[in-house]
């Protein structure tokens, strides 16, 4: 393998890590801004609850992008570490166990924020609605994991 190709690969798969999604739960309502300052212009509130993908963390300060694809400042102190998603389908349906011939449990419409619970392999996610309600339902219906 030439020399400058290997390089090129250890490189990837060094950076790989840094290039895995990181999210988060805005905890209380917070103001977005277009700048990582108190002093910029406010943007609109974000919801306790809803779900943000971390870009970029500066002191005090995360640059984050929401379902939307909208990327505003917050302030740190309004993220947790708790993970919630957000549906993107018309309508996901949330069922009993991890596989498609499971018993519907509840179906969920789009922009309802659920609670994650875990991951599951096969490409599906175990979530609690905030009534109680819990199950499983495929990845692809939500952003956020």
């Amino acid at each position: 393998m030439a020399p400058r190709r290997f390089f090129t690969l250890l490189m990837l798969a060094v950076a790989w890590p840094a290039l895995a999604l990181d999210y988060r739960t805005v905890s209380d309502a917070a103001p977005a801004y277009d700048a990582p300052s108190a002093k910029a212009k406010p943007l609109f509130m974000v919801l306790a609850g809803t779900p943000v993908e971390l870009v970029v963390s500066l002191e005090g300060w995360s640059k984050v992008r929401d379902s939307r694809g909208d990327l505003v400042w917050i302030e740190k102190k309004y993220l947790a570490e708790k993970r919630n998603v957000i549906v993107r389908a018309d309508r996901a349906q949330v069922r009993a166990a991890a596989e498609d011939k499971a018993a519907l449990v509840f179906e969920a419409e789009r922009d309802v924020v659920l609670e994650l619970l875990e991951a599951v392999p096969g490409g599906w996610a175990k979530v609690r609605h905030r009534d109680g309600q819990s199950g499983f339902l495929k990845a692809p219906q939500v952003w956020g994991l």
